[in-house]
């Protein structure tokens, strides 16, 4: 069995060691054999000497590749299309890997039913989370935690395969396709529903996944993230991914103005809560803040649906 472990980076010098030292540190067990490819997209920083710099340490198992798209997804497709081997895993260059994720990869992909998996995000927080972070917008700062038993991928999951912890296997993306590259995310902008999409895709076709439990990662939260600015800007971004998947995979459900009705709902909804959220003294500072998101999220949606254009900006 064969696995090659994707990296895409853009501009983390400062983190890529802390995960290829992960990657190393890990030992695979007999019966597989581990690849590493770090795709450079663009950094403007010392990425590629970071790399080289730790060659010796995987004897031979750490590849480079740039690729000038910019884009997560055409980072992840370099990869993909640069490496042979049976199994393809995705993880970031903020994260570093658990001691068993080899082992857990192994275990899972002796069973020939399953096509795909991803697993929890232990956060390693940068300060003190503030009192304000709103636990039902945890993709913000990259959280996952479906709970301790392993559960299948399918309509009932609460959620959607995260691509900063997952093997998938190649025969699957080979039925599927590639990442869209006009979904991901590009340099600083927070657009991201290149995940959403091959998870979808990946369903539709039939493909079979799990989420493990003990696939674990350990992802960096920085403190930049824990600002209510970079929620609104994630929220509207994710409205906007959300907005620009609606124009060919529309949703089962009433529209209005071609936006989901539902959306509206939850607006209306959250912009009562957030006027009335100052005399309200029941109320805590993460649910007022989350009233304030869903006002975001419609406006990332109707921007996206409508107006958004990959190379407009």
């Amino acid at each position: 069995m064969r696995l090659e472990v994707v990296i895409p980076t853009y501009n983390r010098s400062d983190l890529l060691p802390h995960c290829l030292r992960s990657l190393a540190v890990a030992a695979p067990p007999p019966g597989l054999k581990v690849g590493i490819t770090v795709v450079d997209n663009n950094s403007t920083d010392g990425t590629r000497a970071i790399v080289e710099s730790w060659t010796q340490q995987f004897a031979g198992r750490l590849s480079y590749l740039f690729e000038q798209e910019q884009g997560r997804s055409a980072a992840l497709n370099k990869g993909i299309i640069c490496s042979e081997s049976d199994l393809v895993g995705f993880i970031d260059d903020d994260e570093e890997i658990d001691e068993t994720w080899y082992q857990s990869v192994y275990e899972a992909f002796t069973e020939p039913e399953v096509d795909f998996i991803g697993g929890p995000y232990i956060p390693k927080w940068q300060m003190d989370p503030p009192a304000w972070l709103p636990p039902d917008h945890q993709g913000a700062i990259g959280l996952v935690d479906a709970g301790p038993e392993i559960i299948p991928y399918d309509e009932n999951y609460p959620g959607i395969l995260m691509g900063g912890n997952a093997v998938i296997r190649r025969s699957a993306i080979e039925k599927v396709g590639l990442y869209s590259t006009s979904l991901g995310r590009r340099g600083e902008r927070l657009l991201a529903g290149e995940d959403e999409d091959m998870y979808r895709r990946l369903l539709a076709s039939g493909a079979r996944g799990q989420y493990l439990p003990h696939l674990k990662i350990y992802h960096l939260i920085p403190a930049s993230r824990l600002t209510r600015k970079y929620y609104r800007q994630w929220c509207f971004w994710r409205g906007v991914s959300c907005g620009v998947l609606d124009r060919t995979q529309p949703q089962n459900v009433s529209y209005l103005l071609g936006i989901p009705r539902y959306l509206f709902g939850d607006a209306t909804r959250g912009l009562l809560g957030w006027l009335t959220a100052p005399v309200r003294a029941s109320i805590d500072s993460s649910k007022a803040f989350s009233h304030q998101l869903a006002i975001w999220d419609l406006a990332g949606f109707f921007y996206g649906k409508h107006f958004y254009e990959k190379d407009s900006f």
